[in-house]
């Protein structure tokens, strides 16, 4: 889930930076520090959308950098359990695809990709033997989120399923629309 989040925080600007004005040498030092920031109480902070009130900044003695007291907003990605996202399939390897959900990575174990047995070819293609349905390098689809890990900060998890009733390659979903709906035709 997408959320837009109010922070307060004091920003560090180095005396390097004071030929800028306040503004410009706040917002770098926020983006810096907090653009790709991953935590487990934000998520994944994707962009700072605004910045709002900058308050007097203080000089700390031995440092020489100003703090100012900031109000500004996040967007960041939060994943939830069971919540629905789309995606690019980045890459395949034999045991799962991941992929590319807008920044963040997903992986989907080849166990998850569909609901069949699934091969993997040296072309790097997951191949379902009942349905002959394929998955490759940049196929859109839709999946659920299953797990979700911060364990590794520097490297967090987020498992995903393909399997259920509406999760697949989007084109999967099209072709399987146009087929029920040619089936209410012909009642």
């Amino acid at each position: 889930m997408f959320y837009n989040i109010k922070v307060k925080d004091y920003i560090r600007v180095p005396p390097n930076m004071f030929n800028t004005t306040k503004k410009e040498a706040v917002l770098k030092n926020i983006k810096s520090t907090y653009e790709n920031y991953v935590s487990k109480e934000f998520g994944f902070v994707l962009n700072v959308v605004d910045i709002g009130e900058i308050k007097e900044g203080v000089i700390v003695p031995g440092d020489g950098a100003g703090f100012y007291e900031t109000e500004f907003e996040l967007l960041t990605f939060k994943p939830e359990l069971n919540e629905l996202v789309y995606g690019r399939i980045r890459d395949i390897t034999d045991f799962g695809a991941f992929v590319d959900l807008g920044g963040i990575e997903g992986m989907v174990h080849i166990s998850q990709s569909m609901d069949d047995f699934v091969s993997f070819s040296k072309e790097k293609v997951l191949q379902g033997k009942k349905t002959n349905q394929s998955l490759k390098v940049n196929d859109r689809c839709k999946a659920r989120i299953i797990a979700v890990s911060y364990k590794d900060l520097n490297n967090p998890k987020i498992g995903l399923s393909m399997r259920q009733e509406g999760l697949g390659k989007l084109e999967w979903l099209e072709q399987q629309q146009m087929e029920e709906a040619a089936k209410k035709e012909a009642k």
